[in-house]
């Protein structure tokens, strides 16, 4: 144990196996939880929850709320918050990414800037198959992929189909996902799927082959825009579910230890996408300069006007996105839904208790933090709706 960590945020009744090394005075471990089932671990500066377990593994400034359960040989990077009974099976990697409640990964898994809900319950989960892959690195050297798998608004009500992504397949980011979806395995995913409760397999679709490609050269960047704007929103919608109804169930000095962690997690999330964005306006300056060359005369509106427009704007629209924003939405709605709260029962039964009227009302509440968010930034660059 390093010399900055504070014993006395290490709870009684958690196990520390040989081979656990901590670090970070922003540490802190739950009641009942385990860290180093299954071999070394290293703990660096993370918030654990109660009766979590850790297999083996390096973990680094994520937060891991109750009754998780980590295996062997994960790869726990920055920016991570694992929710309520989310699990990951062994060699999972993950940076950048929320699972929400009852989330299950398999394993060899790589997720980075990934957000994923759906589901009602452990035995009812949104599930992501063995060998799964989330590619979040363009060949243009930007990473404006983050991919939105269920919502904010609907997901943490915990009243929702849930997704299943099969195995030995992949998404190509920014994609959204909604609930219900089920991915064949083996499948490479590269499209929004907006309507629930479908099956999609791999397509030879003649659109599919092979074509000619330019290194450097955007091309059209509404849907990589509008998906950025809509997955911020989300961010932010978590982050002010988080302030108000999550801080209501702080019974515990380890569950204020995660939930301060939490916030922390939801703002690094938050600064990633846009610092994201800001390396795509530096790649789109640079492919603005390459077509221009190409097009000494003038350059066709599509696609290079949204091109031009954005890197104009984006210093006018980059205030409205980051952590200083305020998005808090309606206080009507919002209120309509605290009212219905039962803060004297356990979080997730308290959640599953309330009744439709004031859900539906929750749900209005931070379905407008979302709309706040991407609206005005979208309407701008007068991209279509989002919905």
């Amino acid at each position: 144990m390093a010399d900055d960590v504070n014993p006395d945020r290490i709870a009684a009744g958690s196990v520390l196996h040989p081979g656990a090394r901590l670090s970070g005075p922003d540490l802190a471990i739950g009641p009942d939880s385990a860290v180093g089932t299954d071999g070394p671990v290293v703990l660096k500066d993370c918030q654990v929850g109660s009766g979590v377990t850790l297999g083996s593994g390096s973990f680094s400034h994520c937060t891991i709320l109750d009754g998780a359960d980590v295996g062997p040989g994960a790869h726990i990077r920055p920016g991570c918050l694992l929710e309520e009974g989310s699990s990951c099976a062994h060699t999972v990697g993950l940076k950048q990414t929320v699972l929400m409640p009852h989330v299950v990964l398999g394993s060899l898994i790589n997720l980075c800037d990934c957000m994923m809900g759906g589901g009602t319950s452990r035995s009812n989960h949104s599930e992501v198959g063995s060998s799964y892959i989330h590619f979040n690195y363009t060949p243009h050297r930007d990473k404006a992929t983050a991919s939105l798998m269920g919502d904010v608004p609907r997901g943490v009500m915990m009243n929702q189909p849930p997704i299943f992504l099969g195995g030995q397949g992949g998404i190509v980011g920014p994609v959204r996902i909604a609930y219900g979806t089920v991915l064949a395995a083996g499948t490479i995913h590269r499209r929004d799927v907006l309507e629930p409760g479908l099956l999609i397999t791999g397509s030879a679709a003649p659109k599919a082959r092979p074509r000619a490609y330019q290194p450097g050269l955007y091309g059209d960047i509404s849907r990589v825009l509008r998906n950025n704007w809509i997955y911020l929103g989300n961010l932010h919608a978590l982050r002010e579910w988080y302030r108000h109804v999550r801080s209501r169930f702080l019974t515990a000095p380890s569950a204020a230890h995660c939930h301060a962690g939490a916030l922390l997690r939801l703002d690094e999330l938050i600064n990633e996408r846009v610092k994201q964005l800001d390396r795509l306006t530096e790649r789109l300056t640079e492919s603005l300069d390459r077509a221009r060359s190409e097009h000494p005369e003038a350059l066709p509106a599509a696609p290079f006007g949204l091109h031009e427009k954005f890197v104009a704007q984006w210093p006018k629209l980059r205030p409205q996105l980051n952590t200083k924003s305020g998005h808090p939405g309606d206080e009507g709605t919002r209120d309509a839904f605290l009212a219905a709260i039962d803060a004297n029962t356990p979080y997730l039964e308290a959640i599953k208790r309330v009744p439709t009227p004031a859900r539906t009302s929750g749900t209005d509440w931070l379905q407008g933090i979302v709309d706040e968010v991407t609206d005005g930034s979208l309407g701008e660059l007068a991209l279509p709706g989002h919905r």
